[in-house]
């Protein structure tokens, strides 16, 4: 069975269902039937031996036309079979003839239906996963570590949310770009590689958008995917970004979103996307950590700020001054970023996270010498930290310093 071409063909195959009439989620559901006999028909993709299949279609020849007759049927037989969805059957008295499918790309206007503002994130990225990803179920519970029932219960929710929702309705490009974005700070779990996952999702839609912004998280993506290989230890510890090994960042991928940001800079549209990707170009230009511009990475930062106003973004500068202007500069900017914090009254749950503030803190107390503090902020921590690889590297690291000073 070929997964690869099953997952490319799944945003069309669902398109042309709902332009044909289906409800999004009813759609879905067909769609998702026909991927589990195209696994049936297909064992090792298609062959000679599954010629008709069920969809009467050669799935050699045209594997989307056999998957857009097999989900129209599925979705036949269950509009038919349910007797609440009568008011459908004015679309089913007569199936399209079987034929080659029509070569019309719908992935755009998935991602939008996908991304409503009405779904919260995490449902948005579970459907945009399934729908568009082609992911299974299964596939997108293992990556988010929760039940495969709890999963199903999102995504059918997210489904009703946009049943409603008109196809051709214009979409949100920022909000598009958030959910893939979400998908790609997922991680590496599961057997599916969600990281890969949005970086295939947002070349697909770079490829049919022509937005600076677009462009500019697929540079993103890729100037962090690049370092892959060399963020983790043999034990699977974190190794952090000073101490890796630079010969193991992926060199093509670095050039490839260095090529892709400067021309979206070139633009003169700058966004946050493209800011990031800056940050993360100067970080994969440095040939060692030495020699990293951090002056340049702070006036990212700023400019970085003033687009988005993040309290994430604002502890990240006080690591970049603390590099450009030493310890004491970093820690005068993270005084500054806790003073305005409690001005705005946001608190560690619109403000910075715990985890991320104590550590930065941490490392800021250590360059200036005062291990006992640093120690002290490695654990809380580490304590609050959510993943256990971070749990881990912050508890060596508060570890190691009261370890240096009882010698």
């Amino acid at each position: 069975m070929n997964e690869a071409l099953l997952r490319s063909l799944t945003p069309s195959v669902l398109g042309i269902l709902v332009r044909r009439g289906a409800d999004f989620a009813a759609a879905e559901d067909a769609v998702q039937d026909a991927l589990v006999e195209a696994v049936r028909v297909w064992p090792t993709g298609p062959t000679p031996s599954s010629r008709s299949g069920s969809g009467g279609e050669d799935p050699i020849r045209d594997p989307k036309g056999w998957l857009v007759t097999v989900a129209w049927r599925k979705f036949l037989d269950a509009t038919r079979a349910d007797a609440a969805r009568r008011r459908r059957e004015d679309l089913v008295d007569e199936e399209p003839a079987p034929g080659p499918a029509p070569a019309v790309d719908d992935t755009l206007q998935l991602y939008f239906l996908c991304a409503h503002p009405s779904l919260t994130p995490s449902s948005a990225v579970a459907l945009t996963l399934r729908a568009v990803g082609g992911l299974t179920t299964r596939q997108i519970a293992q990556a988010y570590l929760v039940p495969e029932a709890t999963m199903a219960q999102r995504i059918s929710r997210a489904k009703r949310m946009v049943s409603g929702v008109r196809f051709d309705q214009p979409g949100d490009v920022a909000t598009v770009l958030r959910v893939l974005y979400l998908v790609f700070n997922e991680g590496y779990s599961g057997d599916v590689d969600l990281a890969a996952e949005a970086i295939r999702l947002t070349r697909q839609l770079a490829a049919a958008i022509d937005h600076p912004e677009v462009a500019g998280l697929l540079a993103l993506m890729l100037l962090h995917h690049a370092r892959r290989a060399a963020r983790t230890a043999p034990d699977g510890s974190l190794v952090p970004l000073a101490e890796q090994d630079r010969g193991r960042w992926d060199t093509e991928s670095i050039a490839e979103g260095v090529e892709i940001l400067q021309a979206a800079l070139a633009r003169d549209r700058l966004g946050e996307f493209q800011a990031q990707a800056a940050i993360a170009a100067l970080h994969a230009d440095a040939p060692t950590a030495e020699e990293t511009d951090w002056t340049q990475i702070v006036e990212w930062y700023d400019e970085l700020a003033r687009l988005t106003d993040s309290p994430v973004v604002r502890l990240n500068r006080a690591v970049a001054v603390g590099e450009a202007d030493g310890p004491r500069a970093g820690l005068a900017a993270l005084a500054s970023l806790d003073e305005s914090s409690a001005r705005s009254r946001t608190g560690t749950s619109r403000g910075c996270p715990v985890p991320r503030r104590a550590a930065v803190a941490a490392y800021l107390h250590e360059r200036d010498g005062d291990l006992a503090t640093a120690a002290r902020l490695y654990a809380e921590a580490a304590r609050e930290a959510t993943n256990l690889a971070e749990r881990d590297h912050l508890t060596r690291q508060a570890a190691r310093l009261n370890a240096r000073r009882r010698r």
